[in-house]
């Protein structure tokens, strides 16, 4: 789907607005047909518009999957339901001998929706008319092997164990109703369902200054997410390698934990979630469960990157068994191991003490990355990042306060921030020595130290 995003494509709407015009006609062939006394015609007499010269983001998906002419109609079936839902409205045609719908349209109403929502049902009715061969054949295109299912696109959604499979409702994925009605990535919003939140930054990798082992273990987790792609497209590598990548960061606050998960999504293009581990994690049994599934069901087939801070929360040490509590929280972290081991997209888990993860999740990580408090030398760098040229600076000695005191670049920030409103409120740009010890005192204050 990312490549279907940075690619230079137009915008899908003239198109879109053709298939429809094709699916009405489908549709009317289709009622045409069933209510003659003659036999079932294919649809394929309903010539669909060309697309091999569209250079639009819709066009790209139905040529690059290669749909046949069903595969195609499903798809629009999905989309018109949002974009066109009065195409549908034919299906309210009565049976007169019932005074009721046609069994053979299937279709449901919402509850705030009172036009037709069609279901397998109604795809079924279009595409196979009676021909029960085709009908059978049509399973095929809802199974876990279709791109339908492996990229997300569509599906038959609430089926019940005691419905038949085609009383599911046609539902096309929110990833896939963005990227087609309106050429962007889907971004979900924070929700009891979805308790994430899109991290975003300003800051580039130049802004950042790290230790050079940090760095180079941050450099074999910007490969894989760079190439893994790539890497799991060789036959012997893939018979061996799992997809998807965890890596674990771990070091004090302050230590740019949070900043770096951002800027590797920067740089690969990619979406990263902050997971509000408040909002997951229930004393309930199996609710923390529940909302965990949510996330990563949500996330399964997106370029998306998950980030756990403070992970130890979640992803703790399991204990002897010795009440039932102790056994329903080794039963969620095994759980979470499972979940994680299975998720084929990044998964980013922070904490500020790496004692207390799971070593069964230890084992599992493909990069462990260790963010120290700053030396001397990278304090002065950060000092002089966030001051030098922010502010008039009247006798301050940056090189001294880097070296008498070992505070974070997050505290560093914080001060940064005191200093801003300081000289704010003296209406001037010039900052002090004093202004500068203030800030940091605030910083030990935390942490029940004063200088």
């Amino acid at each position: 789907m990312m490549e279907l995003l940075k690619s230079e494509t137009r915008t899908s709407i003239p198109v879109i607005k053709k298939e429809l015009e094709w699916l009405k006609a489908v549709i009317e062939f289709r009622f045409n047909n069933y209510f003659s006394s003659a036999e079932d015609e294919d649809i394929e007499k309903v010539t669909p518009p060309d697309l091999s010269d569209d250079d639009s983001i819709y066009a790209r998906v139905i040529l690059e999957n290669d749909f046949n002419t069903t595969e195609r109609i499903i798809l629009l079936m999905a989309l018109a339901v949002h974009v066109s839902p009065a195409i549908y409205d034919i299906f309210f045609t009565k049976n007169s001998n019932f005074d009721r719908g046609f069994t053979v349209f299937g279709g449901v109403t919402g509850e705030a929706h009172s036009g037709f929502i069609p279901t397998g049902e109604t795809v079924s009715f279009i595409v196979c008319g009676r021909d029960l061969e085709k009908r059978f054949q049509l399973l095929d295109l809802f199974s876990d092997e279709h791109p339908f299912h492996t990229q997300n696109i569509l599906s038959l959604t609430g089926i019940k164990d005691s419905e038949p499979v085609f009383s599911g409702v046609l539902s096309i994925s929110k990833e896939y109703l963005s990227l087609l009605a309106q050429g962007k990535a889907y971004r979900p919003q924070y929700t009891s369902s979805f308790p994430a939140r899109l991290l975003t930054t300003k800051l580039s990798w130049e802004d950042a200054v790290f230790d050079e082992y940090t760095l180079s273990d941050l450099e074999e987790a910007k490969v894989w997410i760079r190439h893994g792609e790539e890497i799991m497209q060789h036959k012997l590598l893939s018979k061996h390698l799992k997809r998807g990548y965890r890596i674990l960061f771990h070091g004090p606050p302050g230590t740019g934990k949070t900043m770096t998960a951002s800027l590797l999504a920067q740089e690969a293009h990619m979406d990263v979630y902050q997971i509000d581990l408040s909002s997951v994690v229930s004393k309930y049994i199996g609710e923390t469960e529940k909302n965990l599934a949510g996330v990563f069901d949500l996330a399964e087939n997106k370029n998306w990157i998950l980030f756990f801070d403070e992970a130890d929360a979640l992803f703790g040490k399991r204990t002897q068994v010795q009440s039932s509590n102790d056994q329903f929280v080794n039963q969620q972290v095994a759980y979470l191991l499972q979940r994680i081991e299975d998720f084929d997209g990044i998964v980013i888990l922070a904490t500020n003490f790496k004692d207390n993860i799971d070593s069964a999740f230890l084992r599992r990580f493909q990069s462990v990355v260790y963010f120290p408090k700053p030396r001397m030398e990278q304090r002065l760098e950060l000092w002089e990042k966030y001051f030098s040229g922010t502010f008039d600076l009247v006798d301050v000695d940056l090189e001294k306060i880097a070296m008498d005191h070992e505070i974070t670049g997050g505290s560093i920030i914080n001060v940064l921030r005191y200093c801003t409103i300081a000289a704010k409120r003296r209406n001037s740009n010039k900052l002090y020595t004093d202004d500068i010890l203030k800030g940091i005192n605030k910083e030990y204050h935390k942490d029940g130290v004063t200088i």
